[in-house]
């Protein structure tokens, strides 16, 4: 392995554009990046990775999120079991690797935020950087909202006696409500969120859940205050603790009893399902959010880079780790369900042998042991047995009640939970796992957020741990929403509909904007300098014609989805004590097309108005390395050389330019 360290040095009154001063050591050992030096008027600095094993900590941390523990074991339930694998592995090759690597490759080369790359590459595509700040801004309001969740339940386990593990009682009687729904299901529902029938009726500011999103826009200001000097630090953590705690997980789950029939459920394959289109779009949509593409995060963690950086190997490294923790997830989540489907199977069977053996003097309860004894006794006293309720104990059925998202984590699992021996202490590294999983993706996604604006040149008078105060506070304020009495219903309306259409168009334009308008003979050049080599046949294909295909099938896919079927959310019912559908009222529609329609609008719309000169959009972004904490003085410096990049524009231009970059680290 090769050891790459370099500084930067740059004196105020004799820097030449473009000019970079490197000092770049070829020893024995793994990559290390000292941060990079540039005077200012209180002596900042302009950050870069302290280490290739902190970038890729980031990006794992980042890439690597709830996803992969609440969505894809659902995903791979519903779609065939080990079958979904053929097309989400077709996916990950044919969409994934490709756009992963192209961000990383471009935001390494431009060393700029998503605004300053996509500005730099042609004016009119300026809005796609827009785009992804925008979609990040939307997804972080509603992401730490989860966060929140996951305090309050980390902060309820540290108990001797997990507070959903019991009905609350009325008198002697159960509460009538807990009893049909369950202890989880009522704590999530009425105890943590204390939720209102409809998304209609607000029902008031939980301060319980307002202290919680407090507490979690503080964690996260604490992370992302100083950049990556800061955020690269805690990834340390965040990124290698989930592990930790799957892998205990798994050495727990495999050893339980029900654990082999969860994961024969989950893993045997069903491959008629794969003749269904919605299997091969929910693939393709899970690769994308899985990986984080889009947002803008990667190409800014990649222009802390230095140009010499592997990426295509990054790429690909993190996008196998990413596809391996969610195969490695599932396994662990499905052998504590089937654990938890066996103990309600096994509980059902008691039941129903007691209430038989109480009814029929010659049958003992010992006598039904299965489901199939089960069945016999049923069929033989049928006209007895028939008014009294007995369920069918199917272990299938108690198997396919999966749930996704805040119901598997809240409900399914927190019920599994309670089921093992030392429950507290499972709650609290299961809740500490999704918590630093969230933190991991929200410092990923602010990153992207805080770089874009930088870029935008527009609070360059201010400090970055001030900027990103204000953007934490502000998004908290926003939050309020997400904490009262509808709040799950307001995440559930951002999470369908602020990043969905928005996402796939960013994607899209990011291909035609690198492969054609910056160039793929270009970008392959700054490749091929970079890595060593030039891009073959399969990243060609997939960057020009592939992957902007997969893109636009997506969106027009998720487009007539929204057209075709009635626009819905699932709202809690007081009476059944569940979840019933109900159509989203007008203005919450009003809602989500504006949220859809904000996600994207700024790419059309900046092209529109630089096309006709009708008002000035460009921001004043030097070509120069956009990082955190860019001084003034330093941007006032590098200005003129956007202009001399603009005359020369041409590929040897370009490429002799780099070239001389590229030397200085040899």
């Amino acid at each position: 392995m090769r050891k790459d360290t370099y500084s930067r040095g740059v004196e105020l009154n004799s820097m030449t554009p473009d000019k970079e001063d490197f000092e770049f050591n070829d020893d024995d050992g793994d990559l290390s990046v000292t941060t990079l030096e540039i005077p200012g008027p209180e002596g900042q600095q302009r950050q870069a990775w302290d280490s290739k094993i902190q970038f890729l900590l980031s990006v794992v941390g980042y890439a690597v999120g709830l996803g992969n523990i609440w969505r894809f074991p659902y995903l791979c339930q519903q779609n065939g079991g080990g079958a979904f694998l053929i097309p989400y592995v077709i996916m990950l090759f044919f969409e994934g690797v490709p756009l992963f690597y192209l961000e990383l490759g471009i935001g390494q080369k431009l060393r700029k935020g998503s605004i300053g790359v996509w500005n730099h590459i042609h004016p009119y595509i300026g809005g796609v950087g827009i785009s992804s700040c925008i979609i990040g801004i939307f997804v972080a309001l509603y992401y730490n909202v989860i966060i929140c969740w996951c305090l309050f339940y980390l902060f309820s386990s540290f108990r001797k006696h997990l507070p959903w593990s019991d009905c609350p009682m009325e008198g002697n009687v159960t509460l009538k409500e807990c009893h049909i729904s369950g202890s989880t299901s009522y704590y999530w529902y009425r105890e943590a969120l204390n939720i209102s029938p409809g998304i209609n009726d607000f029902g008031g500011v939980q301060f319980k859940m307002l202290g919680c999103l407090v507490l979690g826009w503080v964690i996260v200001f604490a992370c992302v205050m100083r950049g990556i000097k800061s955020s690269g630090k805690v990834m340390y953590f965040t990124a290698t603790f989930p592990y930790l705690v799957l892998i205990a997980f798994c050495i727990r789950a495999v050893t339980l009893p029900g654990a082999g029939a969860g994961l024969a459920h989950m893993f045997t394959p069903d491959v008629s399902k794969l003749q269904d289109p919605k299997v091969w779009l929910d693939a393709s949509t899970q690769i994308f959010y899985s990986l984080g593409l889009g947002f803008g995060s990667l190409i800014a963690f990649a222009s802390y880079n230095p140009p010499t950086s592997n990426c295509r190997r990054d790429a690909i490294m993190v996008s196998v780790i990413n596809c391996g923790t969610s195969l490695f997830a599932s396994i662990v989540v499905f052998a504590v369900l089937g654990f938890k489907a066996m103990n309600t199977h096994t509980v059902c069977l008691e039941d129903a042998a007691e209430t038989i053996a109480a009814v029929i003097p010659d049958v003992n309860a010992s006598m039904i042991s299965s489901q199939e004894e089960l069945q016999h006794f049923l069929q033989l006293h049928n006209e007895t047995l028939h008014d009294l309720g007995i369920r069918n104990c199917s272990l299938q059925e108690e198997l396919s009640q999966t749930a996704q998202g805040a119901g598997l984590a809240f409900i399914i699992f927190a019920q599994a939970i309670i089921e093992l021996p030392a429950a507290p202490l499972w709650s609290v590294l299961f809740f500490m796992m999704l918590l630093t999983l969230g933190l991991g993706s929200m410092m990923g996604t602010l990153e992207g957020v805080l770089t874009a604006i930088f870029d935008m040149n527009l609070v360059t008078w201010m400090k970055k741990w001030m900027l990103a105060g204000i953007v934490c506070f502000l998004s908290l304020i926003v939050g309020i929403i997400f904490t009262t009495g509808a709040g799950q219903y307001w995440v559930s309306l951002f999470d369908s509909f602020a990043a969905t259409f928005g996402l796939s168009v960013v994607a899209l334009f990011e291909m035609i904007g690198v492969m054609y308008i910056y160039g793929h003979k270009r970008f392959s050049s700054d490749l091929e300098m970079m890595v060593g080599e030039k891009p073959g046949i399969y990243w060609q294909v997939t960057w020009r014609f592939i992957g902007p295909l997969i893109m636009l099938i997506v969106f027009i896919s998720t487009l007539v989805g929204c057209i075709m079927n009635p626009l819905e959310y699932d709202a809690y019912s007081v009476e059944i004590a569940a979840l019933v559908k109900q159509p989203y009222p007008a203005w919450a529609v009003a809602v989500a097309l504006l949220l859809a329609i904000t996600s994207f609008a700024p790419i059309p719309l900046v092209a529109f108005l630089r096309y006709f000169n009708i008002t000035k959009v460009e921001m004043d972004i030097p070509a120069s390395v956009k990082r955190m904490n860019t001084t003034p003085s330093t941007a006032a410096i590098m200005n003129n050389q956007e202009n001399d990049d603009d005359e020369g524009s041409d590929d040897s231009g370009h490429n002799s330019e780099f070239l001389q970059q590229i030397s200085q680290f040899k």
